[in-house]
């Protein structure tokens, strides 16, 4: 069990559960069972990831992670080689349940997981494989959610970025590496964050949820109002009809705005998650300190979707996923998280 723990690297679990969610959230769409069929896909697909990605790398840990359960012995190469074919598998099936859009995003994100683990993993292209491996993730849960997932694309790009930069870290875990990938990680949180404590635009998806909202409950209001104009004439002190419009209950206000303070939380949440780290590691870019500031890297995955949701208007869901994060931390402690 223990060397299964750490072939699967279970602290990273809880970091799937939120892309789901915050494709979700991005469409303004309460999670359902559509939703719960994605989160699992991701799951099974990360998790085939991450044991292809010792079965990819055996060799080379041999020699640099001799502790590692592949070459420590403690796990056969065939047997890892074929639960990520077997997670593989299940990801794309509960993706097909969950609907032909999820399917349609979930073959791709399948797709980009097995190449980045047998080709481009050491390549220049593996950190934005990685990266677009997570904004995949994030996707999966809109398509599954709401049929659609060209909402969530701002959301995805922004935890695709912050994944770019923590796999472009991680390249130097093993060995001396130079301040400049350290540094890169921390402008990168500096400049997410502020991104995230910036409001979403009057026209994003929770302000237009919340006018449509009104609009519907004032339809037949303004019907009739419009139908008085066309048959009573107005008297010279009377009110032009439809100049006077009841104003919006604090319930039905854009979300954006009722959210902007668990939003502006969070973001700084996530930005104190890396800081200290990634400064640590860009003073001395050694090899326990690299990993250090990587694993806070991964973890920091949970307060920067917890966000996005929050900044969508999805606060419920923001602090269910919020929490998720010491839970994480508690088990990184005993199981390694990279």
């Amino acid at each position: 069990m223990r060397a299964w723990a750490e072939l699967l690297r279970v602290p990273a679990l809880f970091t799937v559960p939120g892309d789901a969610l915050a494709g979700a959230g991005a469409l303004c769409a309460p999670p359902g069972h559509r939703t719960l069929l994605a989160i699992g896909s991701s799951l099974c697909l990360y998790e085939a990831g991450m044991v292809l990605n010792d079965w990819a790398d055996r060799a080379e840990d041999a020699a640099e992670r001799p502790h590692r359960p592949l070459p420590s012995g403690r796990v056969s190469p065939t047997t890892a080689f074929t639960v990520a074919c077997a997670f593989t598998a299940a990801g794309l099936a509960l993706a097909a349940r969950a609907g032909r859009p999820a399917l349609t995003i979930a073959a791709p994100l399948a797709v980009t997981v097995w190449s980045y683990d047998l080709a481009l993993k050491h390549t220049p292209a593996g950190p934005f494989a990685m990266a677009a491996a997570r904004g995949l993730d994030l996707l999966l849960g809109a398509a599954a959610t709401g049929g659609r997932a060209r909402p969530a694309l701002a959301s995805a790009a922004l935890l695709a970025t912050h994944t770019c930069a923590v796999t472009n870290l991680s390249r130097q875990e093993t060995h001396e590496g130079t301040p400049t990938a350290a540094l890169a990680a921390l402008a990168t949180t500096g400049a997410l964050t502020w991104l995230l404590h910036r409001p979403l635009p009057p026209g994003g998806p929770a302000h237009h949820l919340s006018q449509n909202h009104l609009s519907r409950n004032h339809l037949s209001r303004n019907r009739r109002s419009s139908n008085c104009q066309s048959s009573n004439r107005r008297s010279p002190g009377e009110e032009a009809p439809g100049r006077h419009q009841p104003p919006a209950r604090a319930g039905h206000r854009p979300a954006h705005h009722s959210s902007a303070p668990l939003t502006s939380v969070l973001a700084t949440a996530y930005a104190a998650a890396t800081a200290r780290s990634y400064l640590h590691a860009s003073l001395n870019p050694s090899p326990p300190l690299t990993q250090r500031a990587v694993g806070a890297g991964i973890r920091a995955t949970i307060p920067l979707q917890a966000a996005l949701m929050a900044r969508s208007g999805a606060t419920a869901t923001a602090l269910i996923t919020a929490a998720l994060a010491p839970v994480a931390r508690r088990l990184a402690r005993r199981v390694s998280i990279t």
